[in-house]
């Protein structure tokens, strides 16, 4: 993984987004004492696997309390 500056990060910015295409990970560094602060990724690196749908299926239950009620749907999905 390289690291660079934001100074040489400015300077050398195409170079950078030829490298990332590439697969590789470039590091952010801020400030006199250098500190990481990001990493640029290649888009494929940075998205989860996706996951199957009905993973948990038959393994797992949702129960509510008796006194457990809702005003209306929309108030259990946050659309008002």
């Amino acid at each position: 993984m390289d690291a660079m500056t934001v100074g040489e990060l400015k300077a050398n910015f195409s170079t950078v987004l030829d490298k990332v295409q590439a697969g590789e990970t470039v590091e952010v560094l801020f400030g006199q004492a250098r500190k990481p602060v990001a990493k640029i990724v290649p888009v494929s690196a940075g998205l989860p696997e996706k996951r199957p749908l009905g993973l948990l299926r038959g393994k797992a239950t949702i129960e509510f309390a008796p006194d457990f009620k809702f005003s209306s749907v929309e108030d259990f999905l946050g659309q008002k």
